[in-house]
C-alpha cells in the first residue's frame, strides 16, 4: 500500500492569525454577509442589555433597598427590567438562528466552489493528490471554518462590545475600582499573544496529520481486497496505528497549552473579584461606596474576564480554523496546470458555464509538431514528435511500459500542455479552441472503466445528460451491450453498484463504450481498453470497435496486438520517439520489433488456447 506521506503537503509557516487569510474567507462569506451583519447587530443589543442589568439591579439595591421609595417607582423599575429580559430572550433566539443559516450557507457555499473548482482542476493535480486530502478539505475543513464563523464570532461580537460597554460605565461611575478591574488587561493580551504562536503551530501539525490519516483511511477501504489477498492486514494496521498515534500526541499537546492558558484568565479573574471586595469593602464601610455599587463592580468584573476567556477560547478555535483555512483557500487557489486564454473563454465559455452555440464542428485532421513533453526534466517522455493523422484515420500506438504511448494521447486530449511544439487539430492550434470543445468531440475509453452509483441508463446517460431512452438503447444495441442488459433483472433500470461493483469488468467496459458513443464524438481514444477483459468479451468489444470507430478519427494504445491489425497506421513508440510505422502487414514483412512482439503474443495466445482446451476436455 503506498503511503501517504509520499504526497509532500504545503507547508505554512505564519506564527499569528493572518488577516489576508481571513479577509479571503470573508470573501467567501458573501452571501451570507446580510445575516452576519443582523448577527453582530443584534449581538450588540443583547451585549448591551448584559452591560445594562447590573446597573439595573446597582440602582434595585442603593434605591429600593437602602432609602423610600414610592411603588409607582418599582412598578416602573420591573416593567423595564422585564422588557429587558423578554428583549434577551427574543435576541437569543434570534441570534442562534442567524448562526445556524451562517454555519449552513458557508458549507453549502464553499463546498459548491470548491467541487466546481475540481471539475476544471488539470490532470496533473489529481495525479499528486491523494483523494484522502481532497475529501478532507471539502468536508472537515469547511465544516470547521463554517463553525467558527457562525457561532465563535458571534460569542466575539458579545465579547468585545460587553468588555467595550462595562469598561465605559466602570470609569464613570468610579474610575479607581474600574482602574482595579482593567489593570490585568495589558498582561492578559500579552499572554494571549504568545500563546496563540504555540498554539497554531501546534493545531497545523494536527490538521496536516489529519489529512494524512483521512488518506490513509481512504486507501485501506478501496484497497481492501488487495490488503488481504497479499496477506497485509497487521502491515495496514500498523501503519493506520502510527498515523493515529501521530495525532494523537500533536492534538494533547495543543489541547495542553489551551488548558493551561483558561486557567490563567480565571486566576486574574478571581485575583480582580478579590481586589475589589478588598478596596471597595473599606470604602462602603466608611460610607463613601454604596454597597449596591460594589456589587455591580463584583458583577461586571465577572462580566469584564468572561469574555476574555471566551475571546481566549476563540482564539484557540481561530488557531485550529486557521490552519483548516489556510487548506480551503490552497485547494480553491490551485490555479489548473492546463486552462484557456481568456479570449477563448470569451468566445467558448468554460466548461462549467460553456458557449456551445460557437462550438465548431470537430472533423478530425491531427497535426503533431515537434512536441516535446516531460513529467521531469532529466526524463524526458516525448522527444520532438512528429505526427500527422488524416481525418477517420485509425491510429494504434504500440511500445513498453512507458515508452510514452497514453503521454501522445494525453496531450491529444489536453490533458496536459506540450512544452514545446503544438497539437493542431483541423489546422488550428488545439489552444486557440476551448477545453470544453475539445472534450465534448471526444470519446475516451480507458483501460479500467469506472460507473457511477445508479441504474444502467443513467450511467449510460453520462455521455449525454439530455439523451432519450430511445437514444440510450441506441447507443448499448451499437457497442453490443443490449444483449446482457436485458439479462439483469430491471434491464436498464437496474443498479450498477458503487463504482460498478454489481457488474463484470467486461460488462463495465461495454457500458463505457455505450457512454462515450451516445454523444457522437468525433475523436476517439482506446486507453488498452480490452487489456483487463476475458476473451469472449473481447470478441465484442473488437466487433464494437470496428463499427464505432468507422469515420472518426481514433488513437488506440493497444497491449494485445490482435486488437489493432485492422488500424490504419500502427506506431511503434520506444523512449518517446517513433521507432517504426506502417500498417500492420507492412510492419510483419519488415520483421523488427513489432513483427517480433507480435509473434511472441501470438503463440502465447495460441498455447493458452490449447491450455484452455484441453483442461475444458478433462472437466
Amino acid at each position: 500500500m503506498m503511503s501517504v506521506k509520499q504526497f509532500k503537503e504545503q507547508e505554512y509557516n505564519t506564527k499569528s492569525l493572518d488577516r489576508r487569510l481571513w479577509k479571503k474567507i470573508f470573501a467567501l462569506m458573501q452571501p451570507q454577509m446580510k445575516d452576519m451583519k443582523w448577527m453582530l447587530l443584534l449581538n450588540c443589543v443583547l451585549a448591551l442589555l448584559d452591560v445594562f442589568f447590573p446597573y439595573m439591579e446597582k440602582i434595585g439595591i442603593d434605591y429600593f433597598v437602602s432609602t423610600d421609595y414610592q411603588n409607582k417607582d418599582l412598578i416602573l423599575f420591573s416593567v423595564i427590567f422585564l422588557a429587558g429580559i423578554l428583549l434577551s430572550a427574543f435576541l437569543v433566539y434570534h441570534l442562534f438562528r442567524l448562526a445556524g443559516r451562517i454555519e449552513m450557507g458557508f458549507s453549502y457555499h464553499v463546498r459548491q466552489q470548491a467541487f466546481s473548482h475540481l471539475q476544471v482542476l488539470s490532470f496533473s493535480y489529481y495525479d499528486k493528490t491523494p483523494i484522502g486530502w481532497l475529501m478532507a478539505r471539502v468536508t472537515s475543513d469547511i465544516a470547521r471554518v463554517a463553525e467558527i464563523l457562525g457561532w465563535s464570532f458571534m460569542d466575539l461580537a458579545w465579547g468585545a462590545v460587553m468588555m467595550v460597554g462595562v469598561s465605559i460605565v466602570m470609569l464613570a461611575t468610579n474610575w479607581k475600582l474600574a482602574l482595579l478591574v482593567l489593570i490585568f488587561t495589558p498582561l492578559l493580551a500579552f499572554m494571549s499573544m504568545w500563546f496563540q504562536k504555540r498554539m497554531l503551530k501546534d493545531y497545523r501539525e494536527v490538521r496536516k496529520i489529519n489529512s494524512q490519516i483521512t488518506s490513509c483511511f481512504n486507501e485501506c477501504i478501496s484497497g481492501a481486497k488487495t490488503t488481504k489477498t497479499l496477506g497485509v492486514e497487521e502491515e495496514s494496521y500498523n501503519q493506520f496505528h502510527t498515523e493515529t498515534s501521530s495525532i494523537r500526541e500533536a492534538s494533547i499537546k495543543a489541547a495542553t497549552l489551551s488548558a493551561v492558558f483558561m486557567p490563567l484568565i480565571m486566576g486574574v479573574s478571581a485575583v480582580t473579584n478579590a481586589l475589589l471586595l478588598d478596596f471597595g469593602g473599606r470604602e462602603v464601610l466608611f460610607g463613601t461606596l454604596q454597597f449596591g455599587t460594589l456589587m455591580m463592580f463584583t458583577v461586571y468584573a465577572t462580566q469584564f474576564y468572561q469574555p476574555l476567556k471566551q475571546i481566549a477560547s476563540l482564539i484557540a478555535e481561530m488557531q485550529m480554523a486557521q490552519a483548516n483555512a489556510e487548506r480551503i483557500i490552497s485547494l480553491l487557489e490551485t490555479a489548473p496546470e492546463v486552462q484557456d486564454r481568456p479570449e477563448v473563454i470569451d468566445k467558448y465559455g468554460t466548461e462549467i458555464e460553456p458557449k456551445t452555440q460557437n462550438y465548431e464542428t470537430l472533423h478530425g485532421d491531427i497535426v503533431f509538431d515537434h512536441v516535446n513533453f516531460y513529467y521531469n526534466k532529466e526524463e524526458p517522455v516525448l522527444k520532438d514528435f512528429n505526427l500527422c493523422v488524416k481525418q477517420g484515420q485509425t491510429i494504434a500506438l504500440v511500445g513498453e511500459t512507458g515508452s510514452g504511448k497514453s503521454t501522445i494521447v494525453n496531450l491529444l486530449c489536453r490533458f496536459y500542455e506540450p512544452v514545446s511544439g503544438k497539437i493542431l487539430i483541423d489546422g488550428r492550434d488545439v489552444r486557440e479552441r476551448s477545453l470544453g470543445w475539445l472534450h465534448s468531440n471526444l470519446g475516451y475509453i480507458m483501460q479500467s472503466p469506472h460507473l457511477f452509483s445508479g441504474t444502467v441508463k443513467e450511467n449510460v446517460r453520462f455521455g449525454k445528460l439530455d439523451a432519450t431512452d430511445e437514444e440510450v438503447e441506441r447507443a448499448c444495441r451499437l457497442v453490443n451491450a443490449h444483449e446482457f442488459i436485458m439479462k439483469l433483472e430491471k434491464g436498464y433500470d437496474n443498479e450498477v453498484g458503487e463504482g460498478g461493483s454489481l457488474l463484470s469488468t467486461g460488462q463495465k467496459q461495454l457500458l463505457s463504450f455505450a457512454r462515450a458513443v451516445i454523444a457522437d464524438p468525433r475523436l476517439f481514444v482506446l486507453d488498452e481498453a480490452t487489456a483487463s477483459i476475458d476473451t469472449e468479451t473481447e470478441k465484442l468489444i473488437q466487433d464494437t470497435i470496428e463499427k464505432v470507430l468507422q469515420g472518426r478519427t481514433s488513437f488506440i494504445v493497444a497491449h494485445r496486438l490482435s486488437t489493432i491489425v485492422n488500424a490504419d497506421l500502427i506506431l511503434v513508440i520506444r523512449n518517446g520517439e517513433i521507432q517504426e510505422q506502417g500498417s500492420h502487414s507492412q510492419l510483419m514483412r519488415e520483421k523488427g520489433y513489432y513483427y517480433r512482439l507480435y509473434t511472441n503474443q501470438f503463440i502465447l495466445e495460441k498455447q493458452q488456447q490449447i491450455l484452455n482446451g484441453q483442461q475444458a476436455a478433462e472437466e
